[in-house]
């Protein structure tokens, strides 16, 4: 059997080394006292924590190794498929801006639990005064809790391989049969959705930035006018 690692393409392959390293930094500086998750994944940009570049360096963080493991074998089996379809300049672009697109929904999305709870969209925690506990609650939960993970880049790609190979069948364990992408790509949309809107206690999945990533996704190929290559897997 021929190891998934030899056709890696050259994108992919660097984002997948680049993850690997930010996750063991991680591991290693916060044993020293060192957050690298405090500094590097993203805060809502009224957070005292929020950074410029955390839009771009949080798709590098990982909370865990069964995140950054389900992430990467994503990025793994569908990234080179997408770079050998775009080209590999194409693809660095189409991934960094799907996963800033996740980002930006998942903001808008936050932006609208503050302003449904407060009726502001910009509070600062310092001054801001809590006329209730649920209002406490919300705005902690906007201005405190990070995000961070290649998922919604990562939607991205899986929209890209949903447009171009519909046919392309994935194998979901544990569950040992092969499903087609064209079925599987809207049930999971619809099941992000659903999770989104209706969140369970304790949910700490970014629901609305992997359907950031795919709708931005769907979005920037339409732009580009880009058509379903004539090769297939």
């Amino acid at each position: 059997m021929q190891s998934p690692f030899s056709n890696l393409t050259p994108v992919v392959k660097n984002l997948l080394i680049i993850n690997v390293i930010f996750f063991i930094a991680t591991w290693v500086l916060q044993s020293s006292g060192i957050s690298l998750v405090r500094w590097l994944s993203a805060f809502y940009p009224a957070s005292p924590l929020f950074k410029p570049w955390q839009i771009v360096t949080y798709m590098f963080m990982h909370a865990n190794i069964g995140h950054i493991f389900s992430n990467m074998l994503g990025l793994l089996f569908m990234g080179p498929i997408v770079e050998q379809t775009f080209g590999s300049k194409r693809f660095f672009n189409y991934y960094f801006f799907t996963g800033i697109g996740a980002l930006v929904l998942h903001f808008v999305v936050q932006a609208i639990e503050l302003h449904q709870a407060t009726g502001l969209f910009y509070v600062n925690i310092d001054t801001f005064a809590p006329q209730n506990a649920h209002q406490l609650q919300v705005v902690q939960s906007v201005l405190s809790e990070p995000i961070l993970g290649a998922s919604g880049a990562v939607f991205g790609v899986l929209m890209a391989i949903f447009l171009f190979y519909p046919d392309l069948e994935f194998i979901l364990f544990p569950i040992p049969i092969p499903v087609k992408v064209k079925y599987f790509v809207p049930v999971y949309v619809l099941y992000e959705l659903f999770s989104g809107v209706m969140p369970t206690q304790g949910d700490s999945v970014a629901h609305f930035a992997h359907l950031g990533g795919a709708l931005f996704g769907f979005i920037l190929i339409k732009i580009w006018g880009f058509k379903k290559p004539n090769n297939f897997y």
